[in-house]
């Protein structure tokens, strides 16, 4: 890994987070979100469960998902450039980006299919479905992520004995910064 105390430490902290506190994460919570309500509610409207009201909180949370991606492919490619080529991380990384970018065109053809839908109060067929196929692909895409985080370890820091109050703090610590670093 990339030593933190680059000189671009400004926009090291922008992009990557403090140590203890990537930014990456919380922010694919936002896509993930928003994907999963556009699921829920387009669900809805083909289930005759709300009609009008489904279709359009589908096509409002299809479009925050879409604006909330760019952030959040920001900071993991961010963060995907500081893990070393050809590792096995980097293969788990590696893939994980192509599946959150092919969910993500899924799903801006969606917004973009799914156009007349949103204009007629009912979710038809064809952005129903690639709906579901983007939230499929979606779903892949973060248990990959995971995998990262969990298996791998990536930007955890495994500091279990740092009192709680230095632990929940965003600022840096010495203990926090050599962990990192590790």
């Amino acid at each position: 890994m990339a030593d933190r105390h680059d000189d671009d430490g400004g926009v090291n902290v922008v992009l990557h987070g403090l140590p203890g506190h990537p930014l990456h994460p919380p922010i694919t919570d936002l896509v993930i979100g928003s994907y999963g309500f556009a699921t829920l509610a387009a669900t809805a409207d083909v289930l005759e469960v709300s009609d009008n009201a489904a279709t359009h909180g589908w096509w409002l949370a299809m479009f925050a998902g879409l604006l909330f991606t760019v952030p959040a492919a920001g900071t993991g490619l961010a963060d995907w450039l500081r893990i070393p080529s050809g590792t096995p991380l980097w293969r788990t990384a590696t893939s994980h980006m192509i599946a959150m970018l092919v969910a993500s065109a899924v799903f801006l053809a969606t917004l973009l299919v799914g156009k007349e839908s949103f204009d007629e109060g009912n979710i038809s067929a064809g952005p129903y479905v690639l709906t579901l196929i983007g939230f499929g692909i979606l779903s892949l895409g973060g248990f990959l992520g995971g995998s990262i985080v969990f298996v791998h370890g990536m930007r955890v820091l495994n500091l279990v004995d740092l009192p709680a109050r230095q632990a929940a703090t965003p600022m840096p610590t010495p203990q926090k910064e050599e962990a990192e670093g590790s």
